[in-house]
């Protein structure tokens, strides 16, 4: 789509946030019209979240400042599976009272780019999935989810084509992320799901979910992923940042080669899809200040 009517998707599109989005027209057509509602799901598998969550964060904040409502969903109970996209290996299960602890330490993080006193909500997963009841859910739920399309997932194909195992515990993954998008739309009204492009099929999940049971509209947008330029791994996977300072060596010092200089942007703007960091090897995995990156992205 070549200009948008609706502020929310014209200042994406000019930062270069926009990957795929399910249904264009419709979507600007309900942002122009007034607020919506929409959600990204972060899993709190860390006490800290990754570079490559920064796109998403920043598509929650301008979604706020262009008069909509975000809602921070936090993996309280899908961080006790562990996402299988982009993994060759399964996530280490956490304890609930880590899953606890790691929530509270993100929701730092999100204080500084969302207002939660103007509408912004942090919702938890666990509210609604440790409730479910198995053989109720596979009836109203399972019923809508056919193995043969579930295996051409990248989540699942990229593991399987790669003789890695996959557990029937991240096989129902997915299934979790679809059932949140239905959730939230009737606890909130949220009708767009967002998040980075390996998201995709996911994001579809559930908005094929929701038409399937309610009769749902809803629509899905990606962002592209921020990968490193040595590699074709995404950043989410390199380094972390956007901590509280209490776990960062310096809450203002500036290490563009262990937080990840991103060359091709500019205070003001994001560049075209595509953009890559410059990560240093030995120190990749240092929590760093949410400063060395917010000053490229904001």
């Amino acid at each position: 789509m070549s200009a948008y009517k609706s502020d929310f998707l014209r200042v994406l599109a000019e930062r270069g946030f926009i990957h795929q989005v399910s249904d264009a027209d419709g979507l600007d057509a309900r942002a122009a019209a007034g607020a919506i509602t929409a959600y990204v799901g972060f899993d709190a598998t860390a006490p800290s979240l990754h570079i490559g969550n920064l796109l998403t964060i920043m598509m929650l904040r301008w979604l706020q400042k262009t008069g909509h409502k975000p809602i921070a969903l936090m993996g309280g109970g899908t961080s006790k599976i562990g996402d299988p996209s982009g993994k060759d290996t399964s996530r280490s299960l956490l304890t609930t009272e880590q899953i606890d602890a790691n929530i509270a330490s993100i929701r730092k993080v999100f204080a500084r780019f969302l207002d939660f006193g103007a509408g912004a909500i942090m919702a938890n997963n666990a509210d609604w999935l440790d409730r479910l009841h198995y053989i109720p859910f596979l009836r109203e739920v399972g019923r809508h989810f056919t193995i043969n399309k579930m295996l051409t997932f990248d989540s699942v194909k990229l593991r399987l084509d790669r003789e890695q195992p996959l557990t029937f515990l991240e096989f129902n993954y997915m299934i979790l992320q679809a059932y949140d998008f239905v959730e939230l739309q009737q606890r909130h009204g949220c009708i767009l799901q967002m998040g980075g492009s390996d998201q995709w099929g996911n994001i579809v999940n559930g908005i094929d979910l929701g038409r399937r049971t309610n009769d749902f509209e809803l629509f899905g947008l990606t962002t592209p992923l921020l990968a490193a330029s040595r590699t074709v791994v995404p950043a989410t996977a390199i380094t972390v940042c956007s901590v509280p300072a209490s776990r960062t060596r310096s809450p203002t010092a500036s290490r563009p080669g262990r937080c990840g200089r991103l060359p091709a942007l500019t205070s003001d703007h994001l560049p075209v899809p595509a953009a890559r960091t410059s990560v240093a090897g030995p120190s990749r995995s240092r929590i760093t200040s949410a400063t060395s990156s917010w000053r490229h992205i904001r």
